[in-house]
């Protein structure tokens, strides 16, 4: 009998020890493809060379300014994309933008497929399976919004979303105040505003905060609301205030202080 549960018992730590290698190796695995995608970030912006706008002074003396009629007409200004963007971009169109806090580990790309929701929930950036997915965007949030939310998982080794919890502590925020997320055309950075619990709640509870139920902030009444929601929810004070015109962002990972428990992090655009 003892030589059976012994038996059971190696069996069982060989397999358990197997799944945690096997754990281990996909996750070095998924790192190193995401500092491939960093590294090609970090030298496209290196050998960007800056170009200087012509020089449209001497025009005036040469008679070739446009008339007035054509200088008066309204035109859009193409937005031109960021040139250390176009090669992950060209990788892969499904690419929206790049997060990054600097001193952590989150420096990743962030994807968006509202025709596909949640299709990086499990998949690389090179669409193949992965456990750490890609951060992607809510598929209902506007493309050219004031207001982003997106989720990322939390993961055991603090990879992706795993640091966010730790703004619980006032003291992380203090030391990680600031997250960059540059859209494919604009350098951006946001201010951390808030944090704070919460989780998926039942449709029949009242009184809560769904605060994955707001995409859209475009109306007063909407934006009013939700940030009142946030600051009640939030865990200290951080002395942000969120104003109705602000450009917001939400970071959304998963927590384990409760069943279904997630952690939100909300920032506002100072740049």
């Amino acid at each position: 009998m003892l030589f059976i549960l012994g038996i059971v018992f190696l069996t069982a730590f060989c397999y358990s020890t197997f799944k945690l290698g096997e754990y281990l190796v996909q996750s070095q695995r998924e790192k190193s493809a995401f500092d491939t995608l960093s590294g090609i970030v970090e030298k496209d912006a290196a050998s960007t060379e800056v170009t200087r706008s012509p020089d449209l002074s001497d025009r005036s003396q040469s008679g070739n300014l446009p008339d007035q009629s054509e200088a008066a007409a309204p035109q859009e200004t193409p937005k031109v994309p960021l040139a250390k963007y176009e090669t992950i971009y060209e990788m892969n169109h499904d690419f929206f933008g790049w997060l990054s806090i600097e001193g952590t580990s989150v420096d990743y790309p962030v994807v968006y497929t509202p025709d596909r929701p949640e299709y990086y929930l499990d998949r690389g950036f090179d669409g193949t399976f992965t456990g750490s997915g890609v951060p992607f965007i809510d598929e209902r949030c506007p493309e050219e919004g004031d207001y982003y939310l997106i989720y990322g998982h939390h993961m055991q080794n603090k990879t992706m979303f795993g640091p966010l919890p730790y703004y619980a502590e006032r003291n992380y925020y203090e030391v990680h105040p600031f997250i960059r997320f540059d859209t494919r055309f604009e350098e951006r950075e946001y201010q951390v505003a808030a944090a704070f619990y919460s989780r998926v709640y039942e449709e029949d509870e009242v009184g809560v905060f769904r605060y994955y139920e707001y995409f859209d902030l475009t109306e007063q009444s909407v934006f009013d609301e939700y940030v009142s929601q946030v600051k009640a929810a939030a865990i200290y004070d951080t002395g942000v205030e969120m104003q109705y015109g602000d450009e917001l962002l939400a970071l959304s990972t998963c927590n384990y202080h409760t069943a279904d428990g997630r952690f939100v992090v909300v920032a506002k655009r100072v740049s």
